[in-house]
């Protein structure tokens, strides 16, 4: 499914990882890569609908494994997930959380990162 298809109108507006796409040193083709890992994670809430936040956890951890694993990718290509990726990352994981009611923590959302 594509962010066109999202229910969530604020998740199927957003310009997701704006700040990836802007930074050169982000390959855009692995930052599409990103993108549809979180667009997926969008599309397990919408059809999943977790009622806590035990539910929403277990759908983003599983979301940043797939994150996880193309971190060697990104080292193919010159880059890697660092800070910055980190940062704006983190921020669409808040915004997806929020936009689907749930005030979650961040960092446990992401717990099982390796970037």
């Amino acid at each position: 499914m594509d962010q066109k298809d999202l229910k969530n109108a604020l998740m199927r507006e957003r310009n997701m990882l704006a700040d990836m796409y802007a930074d050169d040193y982000f390959p855009p083709h692995l930052v599409d890569q990103c993108k549809a890992v979180l667009v997926d994670m969008c599309h397990r809430i919408e059809t999943e609908e977790p009622k806590d936040l035990e539910g929403l956890y277990a759908i983003t951890h599983e979301a940043t494994e797939r994150l996880s694993a193309l971190q060697a990718v990104f080292e193919e290509h010159g880059s890697e997930l660092e800070t910055g990726a980190r940062e704006a990352l983190g921020e669409e994981f808040m915004v997806i959380a929020e936009a689907y009611g749930f005030d979650a923590d961040v960092e446990e959302m992401i717990a099982p990162r390796e970037w």
